[in-house]
C-alpha cells in the first residue's frame, strides 16, 4: 500500500459545509424531503398536495414546484406519481448510510483522492463536492480529499489518483479534527437531542397540525447525520453524542412516520 505523507497548511481553514441550519420548508424542499424519506422514493401528486396543505402551502404552489423539479431533472413524473431522479437516489443512499453507526473494524488506513487535472469548471467542482459529501470525505486542500478507510472510496474516474494506506506526518486524530469540525458536530448533536426531548412531548399521531414542526426537525436531523463523517470510534472525541442522536432519532422518526402515513398513503 502507498504511504501518503500529510503536510497540513496552517493558513487554510477547512470546515464541513453547514447543512444543519433550516428555514421553513417551502414546497420544493418539502416535496424532496418527503421523497428522500420514502422507500421506494415515489409519491403521488395528490399525496404531496395534501402534505403541502398541512404545512399551509397552497396545492397549486406544490404542483408548480413539482413541475419545476421535473424540468430541473430532480424528479421523474410518471402517471401522476413523482420519483427521485438518479442523482438524488445517490443522496438518499448516502442519507441512509448515515442512519447507522460507523464500523469499529478499521486497520488504520486512509483513502486519499488527488485530482490530476489542473483545472475544473464550476459544474464539475459542484458535482465533485456532492460526490465527496456522499462518500464522507474531507477536503485537506483544493483537489486533495481524505477519509479513514472504514468506508469505501467512490469511483472518481481517470482524472483522479486514489490510494489507500497508512498516513505519516501527523497524528490521525489531529488530522480528523483538521478535516472535520468535530467539536461543532458534537455541539449540534447535543442540541438536536434536546430538541427531540422537547418535540416528543407534543407528538400526537392523531393531530396533523403538530406534524410540520416534527417533520422539519426530522429533516434537519437527517441532513445532520448525512454530514457526520462516520469516523472510526478511535478518531472521535470522548463521549461522542452522534450515536446517541441516532438512537433517539429512530424512535422519533417512527412517531413522525405514523403521522405522515395517513397523508402520504394515497388510497383515492
Amino acid at each position: 500500500m502507498l504511504q501518503f505523507v500529510i503536510a497540513v497548511s496552517k493558513s487554510s481553514d477547512i470546515l464541513p459545509s453547514d447543512e444543519t441550519t433550516t428555514s421553513p420548508l417551502n414546497a420544493r424542499s418539502l416535496a424532496l424531503s418527503a421523497m428522500l424519506g420514502t422507500h421506494p422514493p415515489t409519491l403521488s401528486a395528490r399525496a404531496l398536495v395534501d402534505l403541502a396543505e398541512v404545512f399551509g402551502i397552497n396545492g397549486g404552489t406544490m404542483r408548480t414546484a413539482l413541475s419545476r423539479l421535473v424540468n430541473a431533472g430532480d424528479v421523474v413524473a410518471t402517471g401522476g406519481r413523482y420519483t427521485l431522479a438518479p442523482r438524488l437516489l445517490e443522496r438518499q443512499a448516502a442519507q441512509d448510510v448515515g442512519r447507522a453507526s460507523a464500523t469499529s473494524d478499521w486497520a488504520g488506513s486512509w483513502h486519499t483522492a488527488i485530482a490530476t487535472a489542473d483545472h475544473r469548471d464550476l459544474a464539475d467542482r459542484r458535482l465533485l463536492r456532492t460526490v465527496m459529501a456522499n462518500a464522507r470525505f474531507g477536503e485537506l486542500r483544493p483537489s486533495v480529499w481524505l477519509r479513514p478507510a472504514n468506508l469505501p472510496a467512490p469511483a472518481l474516474g481517470d482524472d483522479w489518483l486514489v490510494t489507500t494506506g497508512p498516513v505519516a506526518g501527523q497524528d490521525q486524530s489531529t488530522l480528523a479534527t483538521r478535516l472535520w469540525e468535530l467539536e461543532g458536530l458534537a455541539t449540534t448533536a447535543h442540541a438536536l437531542i434536546a430538541r427531540i426531548d422537547t418535540a416528543e412531548i407534543d407528538l400526537d399521531p392523531d393531530d396533523s397540525a403538530l406534524l410540520p414542526p416534527a417533520f422539519s426537525l426530522s429533516a434537519e436531523i437527517v441532513r445532520f447525520l448525512r454530514a457526520d463523517p462516520l469516523l472510526p470510534p478511535t478518531l472521535t472525541p470522548p463521549d461522542w453524542p452522534v450515536d446517541e442522536l441516532r438512537h433517539r432519532y429512530d424512535g422519533f422518526e417512527r412517531s413522525v412516520q405514523a403521522m405522515l402515513r395517513p397523508i402520504l398513503t394515497d388510497t383515492r
